[in-house]
């Protein structure tokens, strides 16, 4: 972009030049397929920690928009990451956080 810039005001001016040259290299794809990259490589990815006993670390997800049944219109879906156990809780469409730690802990403190 400051190249660009540079290169164009060497020969020309308009008013508001830089901000119709920094709209147009955000914008054309030639310039973004071109452009480098400045940030520096992530790295290696690092794994996961390993659950040493059931229930020690569990994911919570939310399944959203389904067609209503009966009044349940979601789905919680816990899965512990030791065993792969998965537990599935149908709950109201509009769930609010205190509802679904409610289901949470109706559902799994059990197990």
């Amino acid at each position: 972009m400051t190249c660009t810039l540079a290169l164009i005001q060497k020969s020309y001016y308009w008013p508001h030049m830089q901000n119709d040259i920094v709209t147009y290299v955000r914008t054309c794809l030639v310039c973004q397929q071109d452009k480098v990259e400045q940030q520096h490589p992530a790295g290696l990815l690092e794994p996961l920690p390993i659950a040493e006993r059931p229930w020690k670390s569990v994911s919570i997800d939310f399944i959203v928009a389904l067609r209503k049944f009966e009044a349940y219109g979601s789905i919680i879906v816990v899965v512990d990451s030791f065993s792969k156990y998965a537990t599935f809780i149908p709950t109201p469409a509009n769930c609010k956080v205190d509802e679904a730690a409610r289901l949470f802990f109706k559902h799994m403190v059990k197990l």
